[in-house]
């Protein structure tokens, strides 16, 4: 969160799709909420089931840790050499575990149909590309729509009153629920299903014409 810090220098971040509260003032994490050891062997247990393909990574105490066989989308991983099963290294509660069919037997949309089913009452499961095939874990009810509703509660702050953006369905949660939701036009597309509105794609700046109309102060 380094970048952010430096752009803003204030606030809180709600990082890990909603599973931690970070505070960007002080550099340290105010809240987590964590998946169990249980609860990781659970969605291990069901998703190699539903999708025999799969590998699995999990994070950890801000450490990385992958199956050999999970092929990392970024460099944080690929200088580790890996355990045989991700099940050898969930020895405390986890950050989130990322679900892989590294050589693309399943889209990301399609692992995350066959997800929800499989991870029903056991975990929360999105991902943030349809691109690739990779889902995101996280602890059941964990989302982000589900921390940005906590924190504003703490601070007074109505749903009508907050802004959002987002592209792929890790953001669906927090686009519903927020009072001004925009949806990227070249993102998702159920993007605009869990939005109040639509945004110019990111690469016409979309976001940025936005917080203009919304910073334009009455003659």
């Amino acid at each position: 969160m380094s970048e952010i810090w430096e752009a803003f220098g204030f606030g809180n971040a709600i990082c890990a799709n909603g599973a931690m509260l970070y505070d960007l003032k002080c550099a340290t994490i105010s809240e987590q909420w964590l998946l169990s050891v249980e609860s990781q062997f659970a969605v291990t247990k069901a998703l190699r089931e539903a999708i025999p393909p799969v590998s699995f990574a999990v994070e950890i105490d801000g450490t990385f840790h992958r199956e050999k066989i999970y092929i990392p989308r970024w460099d944080a991983g690929l200088d580790n050499t890996g355990v045989d099963v991700a099940e050898d290294a969930m020895t405390a509660p986890a950050l989130k575990i990322l679900a892989r069919c590294s050589h693309g037997e399943f889209s990301s949309d399609e692992m995350l149909e066959i997800a929800t089913k499989a991870l029903d009452g056991i975990a929360s499961v999105t991902h943030s590309n349809p691109h690739d095939s990779l889902l995101e874990i996280a602890a059941l009810g964990v989302s982000k729509g589900e921390t940005l509703a906590k924190v504003a509660g703490r601070l007074g702050i109505d749903a009508e009153d907050v802004v959002t953006f987002g592209d792929n369905p890790n953001d669906f949660s927090m686009l519903r629920w927020a009072g001004r939701s925009w949806a990227m036009s070249d993102g998702h597309p159920d993007g605009p299903k869990n939005a109040k509105f639509v945004a110019e794609p990111h690469h016409h700046d979309g976001v940025a014409m936005i917080i203009e109309q919304l910073l334009e102060l009455p003659e």
